[in-house]
C-alpha cells in the first residue's frame, strides 16, 4: 500500500507552531516516501468551525510549503459517519447511556473516596428495555459509548518503541454526544480506514486514543495504520506552550517577517539527533529525514534561536531568491547588506541608509578630519576598491589609523555606528551622497 499521510486540524483558530510541527513531519514522511498528503478538516464542530479558519490554515501551510494532495472535510460525510454508528449498533459495540453529567461526576467522586479508579463501569449495558425506555420518557437522549474489549492493546510506535495500553484501565468512550453530534475518536477512525491512511504522525497526547482506536478500528474490520508520535513542544523555560500560543501561531510569524524555510528548519530539526540549521529548502531535510531522529524528551522551541536561525538562513540566500521582495533591484546592495538583518524586512533600513536621508553623526572634534577626507574622495568610477584606496590616501594625509579613522567615516556616511562594510556600501551611495554627508 502506498504511504498515505493526512493532517487533521480543527477549523476552529489558526495553526501554531506546534501543529505545524505535526504538519511538517507529515509532509517530508510523503516526500521521504513519494506517498499522498491528505489535509482534512475535522470540521464536526459546526458552531465553531469556520471557512475563514480553513482558509487560514491553507494559507499557512501553503506559505511553509506544504502542498496537499487532497483536501477532504469531515462535515461532508455525516451520513458515512451515521452508516458506521448504525453498524456499531447493531453489533452491540456502541450502546446508549443515559446518565447526566452531574451524575456521572458524583459517581467518579464516590469512585475516587473509596480509591478506585474513576472509569465509567457500564451501569448503562445493565439497563433493561423499560428502564430506557422510563428514561426517555423523562425526556433524556443518549449519549453512546464504544464497549472496548478490555485487553491489552499492542503496537510499535515508530517513534515511541513497543508500546502497550491495558482498555480494561480505560472508561468506555463516548463516540456520540446526546445531541447525535460525533467526537474526535470514530469519524477520525472511519476517515483513516476510507482513505487508506497507512502512518498516522502526531504528539504524544494522543498516545492512550491509539488503544481505543485500534480497537475501534479492528471492530470495523479497518486496516490498522502505523503510528508515529512525537514529543510536545515547551518553551525555552521547559513549560508548555499553551498560554502563548496566540503569539505562536503561523500567521503571526509570517507577519512577523520571518521566512518560511526558517520555521520549516526549526520544527523539523527540533528534538532531534541532528544539529539545527537553516534549510534553503524541503530537499536537504527529505534526505536526512527518519523519524527514528526524533527523541522522545519535550522539545524546547526558543523564539530567539529561531530569529538567530532566520537570520543564518538570509546570510547565505543568494540575490535570484529574494531579488522580488528587495526595495532595491540591485545584486550589489543584496550582497552588501544580507550580512546585517535579522529579517528581510531590515534590508528597507539599510535602503533607507544608502539612497535616503541621512543625519551624520560627526563629533565636534572629528571635523577637521571629515572635511579632509571629502577634499580625498577619489574620482569615479567608484566600486568594491574605492574604500580601500580612500581610506589609504586618508591615512597617509591625517596619520589616522584603526577605530579612529574607520568609525568617524562610518558614522558621517551612514550616521550610524555598525553595519555592512563600507567597501561595499561606498559605492552604492555615490559620490553625490557621500560628499553631501561629509559636509
Amino acid at each position: 500500500m502506498a504511504t498515505t499521510v493526512r493532517f487533521a486540524p480543527s477549523p476552529t483558530g489558526r495553526i501554531h507552531i506546534g501543529n505545524a510541527r505535526t504538519a511538517i513531519l507529515n509532509w517530508l514522511m510523503a516526500l521521504k516516501s513519494g506517498g499522498q498528503f491528505v489535509l482534512r478538516y475535522d470540521d464536526t464542530d459546526t458552531v465553531r468551525s469556520t471557512t475563514e479558519f480553513a482558509d487560514g490554515i491553507a494559507a499557512d501551510l501553503d506559505w511553509l510549503g506544504i502542498k496537499p494532495h487532497r483536501v477532504e472535510w469531515q462535515s461532508k460525510r455525516f451520513g458515512r459517519y451515521d452508516e458506521v454508528a448504525a453498524k456499531l449498533r447493531e453489533d452491540g459495540r456502541l450502546y446508549p447511556c443515559f446518565e447526566t453529567a452531574d451524575e456521572l461526576d458524583r459517581r467518579r467522586k464516590r469512585q475516587l473516596a473509596r480509591g478506585a479508579p474513576p472509569i465509567y463501569d457500564r451501569a448503562a449495558l445493565k439497563l433493561t428495555d423499560e428502564e430506557k425506555r422510563a428514561f426517555e420518557a423523562e425526556g433524556r437522549k443518549p449519549h453512546w459509548r464504544f464497549r472496548l474489549d478490555g485487553r491489552i492493546v499492542v503496537w510499535d510506535d515508530i517513534i515511541r518503541g513497543p508500546q502497550h495500553i491495558d482498555t480494561t484501565g480505560l472508561s468506555d468512550p463516548v463516540l456520540v454526544r446526546e445531541d447525535g453530534s460525533y467526537l474526535y475518536t470514530l469519524p477520525s477512525v472511519i476517515d483513516d480506514i476510507d482513505m487508506e491512511i497507512t502512518h498516522v504522525i502526531r504528539g504524544e497526547d494522543h498516545v492512550v486514543n491509539t488503544a481505543v482506536q485500534i480497537e475501534i478500528t479492528e471492530a470495523l474490520g479497518g486496516h490498522v495504520p502505523h503510528y508515529a508520535h512525537h514529543s510536545l513542544l515547551t518553551g525555552a523555560d521547559g513549560k508548555g506552550l499553551s498560554k502563548r500560543l496566540g503569539s505562536l501561531s503561523i500567521a503571526s510569524m509570517r507577519e512577523g517577517g520571518l521566512e518560511p524555510m526558517a520555521v520549516v528548519s526549526h520544527a523539523a530539526l527540533l528534538g532531534t539527533s541532528d544539529n539545527i540549521h537553516p534549510c534553503a529548502d524541503y530537499a536537504e531535510l527529505v534526505a536526512g529525514f527518519d523519524l527514528g531522529k526524533l527523541s522522545r524528551a519535550p522539545a524546547r522551541f526558543d523564539e530567539a534561536e529561531l530569529l538567530h536561525l532566520n537570520a543564518k538562513l538570509l546570510h547565505h540566500l543568494p540575490w535570484e531568491a529574494v531579488k522580488h521582495r528587495l526595495p532595491q533591484d540591485s545584486e550589489a546592495f543584496w550582497l552588501a547588506i544580507r550580512g546585517n538583518i535579522e529579517r528581510l524586512s531590515d534590508a528597507s533600513v539599510w535602503h533607507q541608509v544608502i539612497t535616503g536621508d541621512v543625519t551624520p553623526a560627526v563629533a565636534e572634534e572629528d571635523r577637521e578630519f571629515i572635511a579632509a577626507a571629502r577634499s580625498l574622495l577619489p574620482p569615479e568610477p567608484w566600486g568594491t576598491g574605492t574604500w580601500k584606496a580612500w581610506t589609504d590616501a586618508v591615512k597617509a594625509a591625517t596619520g589616522r589609523k584603526g577605530k579612529p579613522l574607520f568609525m568617524p567615516l562610518r558614522l558621517a556616511l551612514t550616521g550610524l555606528g555598525h553595519g555592512p562594510e563600507l567597501a561595499q556600501l561606498l559605492p552604492l551611495i555615490g559620490p553625490e551622497r557621500a560628499l553631501e554627508r561629509l559636509g
